[in-house]
């Protein structure tokens, strides 16, 4: 939020840097991102002066051009070659000297430099109006008044503003804090608790009148629940033009485009009291009847920018007796709005009900100013005094009369929240003890009440603007950002207590496994729980289950939560990629969401990602390419971490995968990994190999927690290693090898390894040679020759049974 020094000093008269006042206002909680210089003019003028043209000849060689001889106030003019028709001997006018930096109507900047133009010097530039930022007119130079002096810098003559904004980085709850009137209510706390006494100045309204009561406007509002508050005036004979210069500086030094004087001080009235007004042209209301009231569902609606909308059953629109005219809170409509030609308006300032107004801004995609207010909550007591305010403003820049009494439906008064503050909860919260005159002095500052007064503590009247502040926790806090945050000093002694958890804890184990991962060149990715309902069409299996749909989603990417982890991944890696990082391994940790009958249904996950080359390019290695054996690889190698050993590896017809394998134990999915299917690749635009795995963390940390540990002694006795060379078909894999390995010898067979595999002409058609390396180890004594061989015919003996293998 941007608020102007200069604007915040109408309110409270303050001569701080602005670098001071910015860090009082951190300390007290609306912390201030940063200071931005804001011209009028920019650029400032500087280096332009008061020229007077001495003489003025035709350019030999331009027919279009002039040469002047100007003085400058320097002790001999200078020569200037100038294209502007009007530019005469005699004139006063303004003059760019050598160096003067200059900007476009982009905001572009350009130097003024001596040189020449067509054979002859040129030592500045005679400016036009556009030129200097003073106006739009290029028909011409500027003709200053003859009585100025040569020389005299012309910021002296036009009236420059210039201005600090502070970009306050306001917090959600701070409402009251959005506007200059309430930035300086803090300050003026702030200051008086520096001991410095300032009055806090706000716009008088005594001079408000009803010129003739001759312009009166129905007002029905017909569910209070939904406009708690709605006032409204008639102005008349008013003339829509341009805003006056102070007007538009203070507009646009926040950052807002002045659009037309009563517009403006609508939109001024909004940033200066905090109260959001919409004028409609009274002359387009029908029947003269303003109603306040939702519409059916369907209705269609035009705003402001030209954007057609299909409203809500539950929008609130103020509607006249044909037609809506605004969406409440939010945008106004294009029949209704003021124009050039408008010469009556019906003014409005209300309170509407918060909630309303934020699932309407959501459901038409809308954020204005007026709606980024009202969500939050305004100050209900407020209403009236902006109207009256924004109404005498009107006058002063767009003349006219105030044509209607004031209508004011409020049928329920507001009453001021009641909170009790307790002196020892305040200062045990605090960690300090403040004197209760201390808190009653701050209390005060912050236009807190004080009731009532007990020995234990007081009760309190919080304003209307506060509506943040409903619990005693919440005047507390008031209190200590008050008093100061770096006042509050600290003891010597830390008190803290030991957490109970279980090594078992999700987070502890997700630390464990992220720590391998990034060790093996993983890298960590957190992508958004939100995502397109398109992705889910992608694949049969995820089609069958139905999503969690967004009641308020931000747009139709982001309106269901996802249902499986692999498309935020592919989204990316597809970004990784377009940068020029195709060699990718990644990991996220996340859920998954879905409805079913017995509810909604939550799933935690670990999803890995390969693709593209295990490591960037070496002289030092040659390059491996992340494949579907290495991802295996670093799956077991998650597994063994965590304790769990799974005896089943089957294929899976799953139609993300064009290839892929589950790993589960007892009935329970452990791991789904694979290629991912080259349709899915495609809509992504990824045109090399994915593979993707995905952890059932649920069942993993179920399963972790069976784990019993086990201890036992390092072997006393060495290990002896045989090898086979099998011929074996080519349909036998290494696991039925594996397998029938430890079922023949389970008690010193400690791993079987297969280190080789030969297919070639060599050997006959249809086979295989395995090269399978056996560890054996007897714990308790040393094996023999005599035992090892018969061991190793056992083997022999099984494989050639089973497996109709051969030895070579």
């Amino acid at each position: 939020m941007k608020i102007s020094y200069n604007w915040l000093k109408q309110f409270i008269p303050i001569e701080f840097e602005a670098s001071k006042t910015a860090e009082m206002l951190t300390d007290l909680g609306l912390e201030v991102g940063g200071i931005e210089k804001y011209e009028s003019i920019k650029g400032g003028l500087n280096g332009v002066i008061v020229g007077h043209v001495l003489s003025c000849e035709q350019h030999t060689n331009a027919d279009r051009l002039k040469v002047t001889s100007v003085d400058i106030g320097k002790d001999k003019p200078i020569q200037v070659v100038c294209g502007a028709p009007n530019v005469a001997k005699g004139q006063k006018v303004p003059v760019a000297t050598i160096g003067t930096t200059l900007y476009d109507d982009k905001g572009e900047a350009w130097k003024i430099k001596k040189g020449k133009i067509r054979g002859e010097l040129s030592e500045g530039m005679i400016c036009a109006a556009d030129e200097l930022g003073l106006g739009t007119d290029h028909e011409g130079i500027m003709v200053l008044d003859s009585k100025l002096t040569p020389g005299t810098p012309c910021a002296e003559i036009f009236e420059i503003e210039n201005d600090e904004v502070f970009e306050i980085d306001l917090t959600p709850n701070r409402a009251d804090a959005m506007s200059h009137l309430g930035v300086a209510r803090d300050l003026q706390a702030g200051l008086e608790r520096r001991k410095i006494s300032k009055k806090l100045i706000t716009p008088s309204v005594g001079k408000f009148h009803i010129d003739v009561r001759s312009r009166k406007l129905q007002v029905t509002v017909e569910d209070s629940k939904l406009a708690p508050r709605y006032c409204g005036i008639t102005i008349s004979n008013l003339t829509v033009q341009p805003s006056p210069d102070w007007l538009k500086n203070r507009l646009q030094a926040i950052g807002v485009s002045p659009i037309n004087n009563v517009v403006d001080i609508t939109n001024y009235v909004l940033h200066d009291l905090g109260q959001p007004l919409h004028a409609f042209d009274a002359d387009r209301v029908y029947d003269k009847n303003i109603i306040v009231k939702t519409v059916e569902k369907g209705t269609k609606f035009m705003t402001l920018d030209g954007v057609e909308h299909i409203l809500h059953e539950d929008d609130l629109m103020i509607c006249d007796a044909e037609k809506p005219m605004c969406i409440a809170g939010v945008f106004g409509g294009i029949n209704t709005g003021v124009t050039e030609k408008t010469t009556s308006i019906f003014l409005e300032s209300a309170y509407f009900d918060p909630v309303t107004i934020r699932k309407t801004a959501k459901r038409h995609g809308l954020n204005t100013d007026a709606s980024f207010r009202f969500e939050r909550g305004i100050d209900i007591e407020n209403v009236e005094y902006a109207l009256k305010h924004a109404a005498l403003l009107i006058k002063e820049v767009a003349g006219g009369d105030i044509t209607s009494d004031i209508v004011d439906f409020y049928p329920k008064q507001f009453e001021d929240h009641q909170v009790f503050l307790s002196y020892e909860k305040t200062n045990k919260l605090i960690g300090e003890e403040i004197s209760k005159d201390t808190i009653k002095s701050i209390l005060a500052s912050l236009q807190i009440k004080v009731k009532s007064v007990t020995e234990s503590g007081l009760g309190l009247a919080i304003p209307s603007y506060r509506v943040d502040v409903q619990r005693e926790v919440d005047v507390i806090e008031e209190i200590l950002r008050v008093y100061g945050y770096n006042n509050i000093k600290f003891g010597q002694k830390l008190n803290a207590s030991v957490a109970k958890s279980s090594r078992f804890d999700t987070h502890k184990l997700e630390q464990k496994i992220g720590n391998q991962l990034a060790s093996q060149g993983f890298y960590e990715i957190m992508t958004n729980s939100l995502t397109s309902p398109a992705y889910q069409e992608l694949s049969s299996k995820l089609t069958a289950l139905e999503s969690v749909k967004m009641l308020n989603p931000l747009s139709n990417d982001l309106s269901v939560m996802r249902s499986s982890m692999l498309f935020n991944g592919l989204e990316t890696i597809s970004y990784n990629i377009n940068r020029k990082k195709p060699n990718l391994k990644l990991f996220e940790f996340g859920k998954t969401y879905n409805q079913s009958e017995k509810g909604s249904v939550e799933k935690m996950h670990l999803s890995l990602f390969l693709t593209g080359n295990r490591s960037e390019d070496s002289w030092v290695t040659p390059q491996k390419k992340n494949d579907f054996f290495y991802l295996k690889t670093v799956i077991e190698n998650t597994l063994n971490r965590l304790g769990i050993k799974t005896s089943s590896v089957l294929p899976i017809d799953n139609d993300l995968f064009s290839e892929g394998l589950i790993i589960t134990e007892k009935k329970k999915e452990f791991v789904t990994f694979g290629i991912v299917a080259s349709s899915i690749l495609k809509k992504f635009d990824i045109k090399q190999e994915v593979l993707y795995a995905d952890f059932n963390w649920n069942n993993i940390l179920e399963q972790v927690k069976k784990n019993k540990i086990v201890f036992q002694p390092i072997p006393k006795y060495p290990e002896v290693k045989r090898d086979f060379a099998l011929l074996l078909d080519d349909s036998v894999p290494f696991k039925k090898i594996y397998d029938l390995g430890f079922q023949t010898e389970k008690k010193l067979i400690k791993s079987i390894n297969l280190f080789d595999v030969y297919k070639g002409s060599k050997l006959p058609k249809g086979k295989k040679s395995y090269a399978v390396s056996f560890t054996l180890q007897d714990e308790k004594s040393t094996l023999t020759d005599k035992h090892i061989d018969k061991i190793m015919s056992k083997l022999q003996s099984k494989y050639e049974k089973e497996l109709s293998a051969e030895l070579r």
